[in-house]
């Protein structure tokens, strides 16, 4: 069951019978947690090349190596940090 809402005469929060209004915060729930888990990049497919770079990355940080330090980053950017 859904509940749907008319722009014409909208309803309010105080009209709503408990059974409506679980049901209108489980939908918003639901949307909510759907939304955060949505990913735009699934099934796409990342270029081999890019693979092996973040491949790479990863085994030298697994190796102790150290990257830029984000200060360092934001500098050459020009951010305040």
């Amino acid at each position: 069951m859904r509940v749907h809402f008319r722009a014409v005469n909208p309803m309010q929060v105080k009209d709503l019978t408990i059974d409506e209004l679980r049901l209108l915060i489980q939908e918003t729930v639901t949307e909510t947690i759907q939304a955060l888990l949505f990913d735009p990049d699934e099934g796409k497919q990342i270029k081999p090349e890019v693979q092996q770079q973040l491949l790479d990355s990863l085994q030298r940080t697994q190796a102790g190596e150290r990257g830029i330090p984000a200060e360092e980053v934001a500098r050459k950017l020009g951010l305040n940090w």
